[in-house]
């Protein structure tokens, strides 16, 4: 299968179908040099995503912002507060408290895109779904795997 396209099924898969359209015509795709499975996918050398070993994709806030342009993909998004924002900079969780509009798609144990002010600072997997972020005052909403302060400039 061409690798564009299987990344094109996996965004769409993931996200909502019509999501991939926004994928960049210009991408660099690095394979694994044992499996041969596609490892990273590259925008001019900012890193976009990398393939995960159970299909999954682990994106970046780059990767994030360019997706937004899709309406369904908003629906995998999360906005906070202005006080939890620095924090959330740093790479630290964000917690139920400080969500102040969650999509509805998202999912436990999913890719969740952390926005303030429609603009992506963080990305993170989700430990709890919308609908439980939205009944809860307290704990963990999404678990901050990468955040802009820790983005490095190309590879």
């Amino acid at each position: 299968m061409d690798p564009i396209l299987k990344l094109k099924h996996t965004i769409d898969a993931l996200f909502g179908s019509g999501v991939s359209r926004h994928l960049p015509k210009q991408i660099e795709i690095f394979f694994s040099k044992r499996t041969g499975r596609i490892r990273e996918v590259y925008h001019k050398q900012n890193l976009l995503c990398t393939l995960r070993i159970d299909g999954g994709l682990a994106i970046t806030p780059y990767f994030a912002q360019i997706l937004m342009k899709s309406k369904k993909f908003k629906e995998n998004c999360l906005e906070i507060d202005e006080e939890s924002k620095p924090f959330v900079e740093d790479g630290k969780s964000v917690f139920c408290g400080h969500v102040v509009w969650c999509g509805k798609n998202i999912k436990i144990q999913s890719e969740v895109p952390v926005l303030y002010k429609k603009k992506v600072i963080a990305v993170g997997k989700a430990v709890l779904s919308s609908q439980m972020m939205k009944g809860q005052a307290i704990g963990v909403a999404v678990k901050v795997r990468d955040s802009l302060k820790s983005q490095p400039e190309g590879r």
